[in-house]
């Protein structure tokens, strides 16, 4: 049995006292969290509750096309104010290189391909929370009056470390 198959049998038990009904789209504390697809961090780890933030997820943390995009559904269509953008001490991402990752792959399948254009491998941390956190700051359909803050994760210790 795949781990799929097993999923789809906890869903089927879930289902019949599913209690989740009651929530809407709106993440009830007006929270979007960009962060990374990491196991170690999750909305326990941060003290939050099924419903309170959109959690948006990709390698990295980072604002891509996509996140951006999410992140302005958040706050235009469903009314969020803030942002977090949490990046993570150990990440998969500092530990290789954008002609690294592309030539591994490369090998792997035998062939090039012309996306994703970029993986956003990185070196420092802070630098790179602060680049998301630039991104979003001059982004002119980010208003001024959304907060936007930045962290990082520290997997070992289990705390945040904001980002300036």
């Amino acid at each position: 049995m795949s781990v799929i198959d097993e999923i789809l049998e906890a869903n089927e038990i879930y289902s019949r006292t599913h209690e989740l009904r009651r929530l809407t789209p709106r993440p009830a504390r007006k929270l979007a969290i960009l962060t990374c697809m990491d196991t170690r961090l999750s909305i326990r780890t941060l003290g939050l509750m099924t419903g309170d933030a959109h959690i948006i997820r990709n390698a990295g943390g980072i604002v891509t096309d996509d996140s951006l995009r999410s992140l302005l559904v958040s706050h235009y269509l469903l009314d969020t104010e803030e942002i977090m953008v949490i990046n993570h001490t150990d990440c998969g991402l500092m530990h290789t290189s954008e002609q690294e990752l592309r030539t591994r792959i490369q090998n792997r399948t035998g062939t090039a391909a012309i996306a994703p254009a970029f993986f956003f491998a990185f070196q420092n941390i802070e630098e790179n929370v602060r680049h998301q956190l630039q991104k979003l700051h001059t982004h002119p359909w980010i208003p001024k009056e959304v907060l936007v803050r930045g962290f990082v994760y520290d997997v070992s210790s289990g705390r945040l470390r904001e980002i300036k």
